[in-house]
């Protein structure tokens, strides 16, 4: 099987979001699969997403990896990185030198944690709501490559289409429903992250292997991530019916 085009892979995404406007549509398995695009897209290493709840604190909702989830958690806990001053002024900053004096300076245990992790550069892009940031996104790089500005339009472009998503492009004027959808996707990645946790304790396997095992197993049935993964929870689900490594 050939891989897609740069151009197909922009089409997919796309048609995906398009696909946002259903009801049943997966908000989580879609931000995980945007994160995915944007690895291949940018030549990035690892991407995560960050979105605001009601009272503007952020969590971690989406990211290629668990490493890159963890590094995000961090950031959030110690409250500095680039992430977090990307959400709160609203604007990108490209190409930034995780060993540079000013960002140990700015971010010293958060630049420190990202190194221990592999990282050597970051970007950061807000998830736009009009004027207002309402999450951000982060990409990284285990080598100290620069994001050139057609990347950088680009990556933009994904994260004002992680935030259409995440809305559902309704009904935008009405505040107080703005805070309902953001609530219900972060409401969605916590329980996904304790099934998560559920199934990796089980099967003394890696959060990153439990996490495909409940995502193929939705995906094979047709049925929400967060679904699934309440179902875990609640134990209606029985664990043994999912397939594992």
């Amino acid at each position: 099987m050939t891989s897609m085009s740069r151009e197909q892979q922009v089409s997919t995404v796309f048609v995906q979001v398009a696909d946002s406007l259903i009801d049943d549509f997966d908000l989580i398995e879609f931000l995980e699969g945007l994160c995915a695009h944007c690895v291949s897209l940018l030549d990035v290493s690892a991407v995560g997403i960050l979105l605001a709840n009601e009272k503007g604190l952020l969590h971690t909702i989406a990211a290629s990896d668990q490493n890159t989830h963890l590094l995000e958690l961090f950031a959030i806990q110690h409250d500095e990185g680039p992430c977090l001053d990307c959400y709160r002024a609203g604007d990108a900053r490209i190409n930034i030198d995780l060993h540079d004096p000013v960002a140990n300076e700015n971010w010293p245990a958060f630049a420190d944690q990202a190194r221990r992790s592999g990282f050597q550069t970051s970007h950061v892009f807000p998830l736009r709501l009009r004027d207002r940031a309402v999450g951000a996104m982060n990409l990284f790089h285990t080598g100290r490559q620069s994001l050139t500005p057609q990347d950088a339009s680009l990556a933009q472009a994904l994260a004002d289409v992680a935030t259409i998503a995440i809305l559902q492009q309704r009904d935008l004027g009405q505040e107080q429903l703005e805070k309902t959808q953001l609530q219900r996707a972060l409401s969605s990645r916590i329980v996904i992250e304790q099934a998560k946790g559920i199934l990796a304790e089980r099967w003394n396997a890696t959060p990153d292997a439990a996490y495909d095992a409940l995502r193929t197993y939705a995906r094979a049935r047709r049925l929400r991530i967060s679904d699934c993964a309440r179902h875990i929870i609640d134990q209606t689900l029985d664990t043994d019916e999912i397939p594992h490594v």
